[in-house]
């Protein structure tokens, strides 16, 4: 292991880095509807190029990304979220459908252009209706002109779950009265790839269940990483999950995690490793076990009743056939429920000091969001601070930018919530209401978001308390996150500047969640934002203004 930390002395050299001019990285996409088999039982998914997962993006930092992308859906839109990307200079390109942009309509070909200015481990995701529950995603890998660390070789796994029922009567189930739940998902998928009628490790279940039989050729068939004994891998992990948390293990083998979210962090060693929807992760590890061995790659649900299989692969070490099991069973994961082992985890991530600036040591400004599941009219929603989100159909982008006030509701959404409210009980009254209003954020200024979670959604216990918790509050070397947790009947607080003008997205990346209202929307600077393409805003009152414009 010391030889591995020894590893991390690059990390101060690194910011001396030698000199590549930035490039230009094009790709032409196109998306459609495929017949596809991703664990063993034929389903329809949405692929790029013909492609599930879809194509991996790999650019070095300072490259500007090209993607022109033409929807082949039948009968509806489209767009892209680049998912961790700041699109600085570029918020027409976040690929938020109705926030940032239209959606594409079927026939259409939109151009994605944006900057890649920070290295990293991230991914991209459909941004409209649930395409990510289809399968519209892929890797986005943005490297360093010279990696903070020694590694032999990489690895990518994109972490999804599956459901056999498609996206289209999963969105009627969620908007049905009476509500329909999803369920759980029938097969947990590492690259696109699962088993749900067979295992890899029958051999060592209690349940009757058939060994996999594969030629490896079959489009379920897992992908096998080959390595050779005593070298150092660099695996890079992201969970693009519609709905599972889950616990990545590799049999035998510690896991030094470096690289949270395209942050490098303090490392740190572990066994296994919780990660959840919208995350991603870098971790090392050495090849230092017995050669004659192959090894099990492990991921399992976490933080939910485990109703869907361990989803398995390989670490085959070379000359070992593929094919030859491991002798063990695959590594059991925590029990689902455990959260102090999921806090123990969380709390252990903190930024590599010298590479991040500090926060803020004050804030101007503190909203307070509580989520809950809510009642409209007899339908099942997710609120925020009572409210559940439905989208204008003018992008608000354009609406903020060109002052169409009559877009959506101008009002100032709720700072906070009743401090009388119980998180520990269901509330008295269910129902909420819909809304689509805007936190408008004073450009350059620090706001502190406190997510308070009501009943499944954090770093701290309980109700948030703004007299005692924020003296908790880690200001030295807190984690850079895209996304974060919220443990059950917790909270979590973040702070960052207001400084990247455009309109965002703020929501909970479990896809059924936000698709029924958890959700909300930050604005800042908007005034700032120039050469908004006017095929991103050519729907609503915009569309209209775009028009009349012509004439």
């Amino acid at each position: 292991m010391s030889s591995l930390l020894g590893i991390f002395l690059f990390l101060y050299l690194f910011l001396l880095l030698s000199s590549i001019s930035a490039r230009n990285r094009e790709y032409k996409w196109k998306v459609e509807y495929m017949h596809w088999c991703p664990d063993g039982v034929d389903g329809v998914v949405i692929a790029i190029n013909g492609q599930f997962p879809g194509p991996t993006i790999r650019a070095i930092v300072g490259d500007t990304i090209f993607v022109h992308l033409t929807n082949n859906l039948p009968t509806e839109g489209l767009v892209i979220h680049w998912h961790g990307i700041s699109q600085i200079g570029t918020p027409w390109a976040d690929g938020a459908a109705l926030i940032s942009q239209c959606p594409i309509n079927p026939g259409e070909t939109f151009l994605y252009k944006f900057k890649v200015d920070k290295a990293g481990t991230y991914f991209y995701h459909g941004h409209y209706g649930m395409q990510r529950s289809a399968g519209l995603y892929g890797s986005l890998i943005v490297e360093d002109e010279k990696e903070a660390f020694h590694y032999d070789e990489e690895f990518n796994l994109l972490l999804s779950d599956w459901w056999h029922k498609s996206s289209h009567d999963q969105q009627i189930d969620l908007s049905s009265k009476p509500f329909r739940w999803i369920g759980e998902p029938q097969t947990l998928l590492m690259n696109g790839r699962g088993q749900f009628n067979c295992s890899l490790a029958a051999q060592f279940s209690k349940f009757p269940i058939h060994q996999c039989k594969l030629r490896g050729d079959e489009q379920y068939a897992p992908q096998i990483f080959k390595v050779h004994p005593n070298k150092t891998y660099r695996l890079r992990v992201a969970s693009t999950t519609a709905l599972a948390s889950l616990n990545l293990a590799i049999e035998g083998h510690k896991m030094m995690v470096v690289e949270a979210d395209g942050n490098y962090i303090q490392p740190f060693f572990v066994e296994n490793m919780d990660i959840y929807s919208g995350e991603s992760y870098s971790i090392l590890f050495k090849t230092d076990q017995d050669p004659s061995n192959n090894y099990w790659i492990s991921i399992s649900v976490r933080g939910r009743e485990p109703k869907t299989p361990q989803g398995l692969t390989i670490l085959n070490y070379i000359p070992n056939f593929a094919s030859k099991i491991p002798n063990s069973p695959p590594p059991l994961a925590p029990l689902w429920n455990d959260y102090n082992y999921s806090k123990a985890f969380s709390n252990k991530i903190f930024v590599l000091m010298g590479l991040s600036p500090k926060p803020p040591t004050r804030q101007n400004r503190r909203i307070l969001l509580l989520n809950t599941q809510n009642r409209i009219e007899g339908y099942t929603r997710w609120s925020i601070n009572n409210i559940s989100l439905v989208f204008p159909t003018t992008p608000y982008l354009g609406s903020i930018k060109h002052g169409i006030n009559n877009a959506f509701d101008t009002k100032s959404p709720p700072n906070t919530f009743s401090k009388n409210y119980n998180i520990m009980k269901p509330p008295p009254n269910p129902n909420s209401t819909f809304g689509n209003r805007v936190y408008m954020l004073k450009f350059n200024t620090t706001i502190d978001i406190i997510l308070q979670n009501a009943n499944a959604l954090g770093y701290g216990d309980g109700k948030f308390d703004h007299k005692k918790d924020v003296e908790k509050f880690n200001l030295k070397n807190p984690p850079l996150r895209n996304t974060v947790v919220i443990f059950p009947y917790g909270w979590t607080a973040i702070r960052f500047v207001a400084n990247n003008p455009g309109v965002w997205a703020f929501h909970c990346h479990i896809e059924p969640h936000l698709h029924l209202g958890m959700g909300v929307v930050f604005a800042e600077g908007v005034h700032l934002v120039k050469n908004v393409p006017n095929e991103s805003l050519n729907c609503g009152l915009t569309r209209k203004m775009f028009v009349k414009d012509k004439h």
